[in-house]
């Protein structure tokens, strides 16, 4: 038996936010939260006056709107979950919607009769605490890359992730461990930009929420250990047309010089506002210690084939499986803003017919005169984005001011932080 709903929103800073609802809300229905909610930051400090947020003007409310035919089953017993969008008072979208950005940028490619399809890798690392009291790495004596089974995981956490989303309806992939133990790799199902992205929240939060029940804190966090590799959110993304046809696949898939006009369109248009992307796909004072050289994280300006030290690698399956992997963001990002950044860009580099740079042909692991690489910094990052206008107002000015605002604040919380004091700072929400 049912009894409650729970309504939730993932905010700027990609925590997910809800209230549990009596079951009479499983319908199209609302339910209000404070607007200055997205003035508040990781360590609940006092609110700040971030903008769109109207903080000093009295902290006033604003809806979160679902759909009744939206509503999923849940997680917890007898309980459903619902995601929506928010609205303001005077009943226009909130301007820092993540949500209502990502269906702007839909909306954008579907004037073209274009619709997007996405298919999100999510890398996670876990952790436990000791007889200390301290947070630890997760111990995974006989974890390799490509490893399963109890050696991987004694703890079984990934499998009861797998009954809890196969038992639910969050269509996973795949779960895998990755390259540096204890790190782990979830793959979604591909599917329409919105309804994926929404599987992707909800599956996230569960999957934090279970492997917690388990004693182990799984962080999505780009760069959680010094030592080893990063985590991040690979958007492997297509295009359908109204019949149905991969819009970005041609005959001669194969060969990544012979990409058709529209793939190749997407792609310019990453690489030329590839250092504004930085800041909103990658939004995080650790991010920039897992984007460097050489790291397959998505730090040089360059695209390829089936390569994966490229930040934008054509895959290797063609037909209706033909996609574009974009490799640089990570899970500190809010997943909506991060694909609405991603469809924007592509969006702008195809109706602006963009020249297409050349394709890596080399390691990937170095750069070249030709290309260059993101930001050293968050802060340098955000410089950026400011400065890349076009990106700015193709996913939303509102949206952008407020990220921009609350992120240099961020920059300053955590300058004096540093291992895993910096680390510990966001392990519990993100």
């Amino acid at each position: 038996m049912t009894d409650r709903l729970r309504a939730m929103f993932c905010d700027h800073l990609s925590i997910m936010r809800g209230k549990y609802l009596p079951a009479s809300k499983m319908r199209d229905d609302e339910s209000r939260f404070a607007r200055p909610t997205f003035s508040v930051h990781y360590d609940k400090d006092l609110l700040i006056e971030a903008p769109g947020t109207q903080c000093l003007e009295g902290i006033p409310d604003m809806a979160l709107r679902w759909k009744g035919d939206e509503i999923r089953q849940g997680w917890e017993p007898g309980t459903k979950v619902v995601l929506g969008d928010l609205y303001g008072g005077d009943g226009t979208p909130v301007p820092m919607c993540p949500r209502s950005a990502l269906k702007r940028a839909v909306a954008g490619w579907e004037k073209h009769g274009l619709t997007p399809k996405v298919g999100i890798e999510l890398e996670a690392y876990a952790f436990v605490h000791n007889a200390d009291g301290q947070i630890v790495p997760y111990d995974t004596p006989g974890g390799v890359v490509y490893g399963t089974g109890n050696f991987t995981d004694p703890r079984r956490f990934t499998d009861a992730i797998w009954n809890k989303a196969q038992e639910i309806g969050l269509p996973l992939d795949l779960i895998t461990a990755e390259y540096d133990s204890p790190q782990f790799e979830f793959t979604l199902t591909f599917d329409t930009a919105v309804e994926h992205v929404d599987t992707v929240v909800l599956f996230r939060q569960m999957a934090r929420e279970i492997a917690f029940d388990h004693g182990i804190i799984l962080t999505f966090l780009p760069k959680p250990h010094l030592n080893k590799g990063g985590s991040g959110m690979h958007v492997n993304f297509s295009l359908t047309d109204r019949k149905e046809h991969n819009a970005i696949a041609n005959g001669d898939w194969g060969n990544p010089d012979n990409l058709n006009e529209v793939a190749r369109g997407c792609i310019a248009g990453w690489m030329k506002h590839h250092k504004g992307m930085a800041g909103l796909v990658a939004p995080n004072a650790l991010s920039y210690l897992r984007l460097q050289p050489a790291s397959l994280s998505g730090y040089w300006c360059n695209w390829g084939g089936d390569n994966r030290n490229v930040t934008v690698r054509v895959s290797a399956e063609g037909g209706k499986k033909a996609r574009l992997e974009h490799r640089m963001a990570d899970a500190a990002a809010n997943p909506y803003t991060v694909v609405a950044t991603v469809l924007q860009a592509a969006l702008l580099g195809y109706e602006g017919k963009y020249d297409l740079q050349p394709r890596e042909t080399g390691d990937g692991f170095t750069g070249n005169d030709a290309e260059y690489g993101v930001a050293a910094s968050l802060t340098e990052a955000l410089n950026d984005l400011e400065a890349d206008t076009a990106l700015t107002q193709a996913v939303g000015a509102g949206l952008v001011e407020n990220h921009l605002f609350m992120k240099r604040a961020e920059v300053e919380k955590t300058a004096a932080l540093e291992g895993d004091a910096l680390r510990d700072w966001y392990i519990w929400y993100i």
